[in-house]
C-alpha cells in the first residue's frame, strides 16, 4: 500500500486522511464578515459599536429609572427622564417596592326612603371588609371584589385635596364613581328595603397602621384615624338603578 493510499476505519470505505481534516479548504467560499473588503468591514464594525453602544446607554437609562433614589438620579434625573418619557416608561419599580403599612378601611352609610314614605339613616356598611371575606379563602377571588373599591378610594385621594375639594376636571368624576358604587352595593345589601330608595350616601376611612414586629424597635401609634366625606346625594335615576 502506497502512502497516498486512504486510511480504513471501520470497513466502511476509505476516509481523508486524518492529518489533514481539521485544514478548511481555501478555496471554499466565506460567509462571515471576513468576506466583505475592507471598507465594508469598518462599516460593519462601527455599525455593530454604535448598536452596542446604545443598548448599554437604554439598559443604564432604564436601571437608573427604576432604581431607588441615588447620588446618579438626583443630579441628572432629568436627562433620564428625557430618555425614559414616554416610550420606555416603567411602572414597576427596582426591588421590592414599600410594601402597605396601612390598614385601610373604606365604609358607607346611607339616608333611605323606605315604601311607606318614612326616612331613616343606616348604620357604617364597611365595604371592604366585604370585599376581604370574599377574597379570603378563594383560589380564584374576584377581579372586581380585589380592585374596584380600592382603586375607585385611590382616585378620590388623588382628584380631591385635604379638605374634600375637588382639584381638577376628574374630581367630579371620582365621586360619581364611587356614589354609584355605594348604591350598588347598598342596593345588593337590601339597605332601604323593599321597594325603599336611597336618597344620600356618605363615605368615610379608618385607617390603621399596620403594628411593627416584636423584634423592632419602632413605635407606631394604631389608633384608627378618621376621614369621613360629606353627603352626596343621589340622582333619581341612579337610585333606581342601585336598589332592587
Amino acid at each position: 500500500m502506497g502512502p497516498e493510499a486512504a486510511v480504513p476505519t471501520d470497513g466502511c470505505g476509505p476516509t481523508e486522511d486524518p492529518a489533514h481534516a481539521d485544514f478548511p479548504d481555501p478555496a471554499a467560499p466565506r460567509t462571515t464578515l471576513a468576506a466583505l473588503s475592507l471598507p465594508y468591514q469598518v462599516g460593519a464594525a462601527l455599525a455593530l459599536a454604535v448598536v452596542a453602544v446604545v443598548a448599554c446607554v437604554h439598559l443604564g437609562m432604564v436601571f437608573l429609572h427604576v432604581a431607588p433614589a441615588n447620588t446618579v438620579t438626583k443630579q441628572h434625573g432629568e436627562a433620564i427622564d428625557d430618555w425614559v418619557y414616554p416610550e420606555f416608561e416603567q411602572n414597576w419599580k427596582l426591588f421590592a417596592p414599600n410594601p402597605l403599612q396601612q390598614n385601610i378601611d373604606v365604609q358607607v352609610r346611607a339616608d333611605v326612603r323606605t315604601e311607606d314614605g318614612a326616612s331613616r339613616t343606616t348604620g357604617w356598611y364597611d365595604l371592604s371588609a366585604e370585599d376581604g371575606r370574599a377574597i379570603d379563602g378563594n383560589p380564584l377571588p374576584s377581579h372586581t371584589r380585589q380592585n374596584e373599591l380600592r382603586r375607585a378610594w385611590d382616585f378620590f385621594l388623588g382628584t380631591h385635596d385635604g379638605a374634600n375639594h375637588p382639584v381638577g376636571l376628574r374630581g367630579d368624576l371620582s365621586e360619581q364613581y364611587l356614589r354609584r358604587i355605594a348604591v350598588l352595593r347598598l342596593g345588593r345589601d337590601d339597605a332601604a328595603g323593599p321597594g325603599g330608595t336611597v336618597e344620600r350616601v356618605q363615605f368615610r376611612s379608618v385607617t390603621t397602621n399596620v403594628p411593627p414586629p416584636k423584634w423592632s424597635d419602632e413605635q407606631i401609634s394604631t389608633t384608627p384615624v378618621y376621614r369621613e366625606l360629606p353627603w352626596w346625594s343621589v340622582p333619581s335615576d341612579e337610585a333606581a338603578g342601585g336598589v332592587r
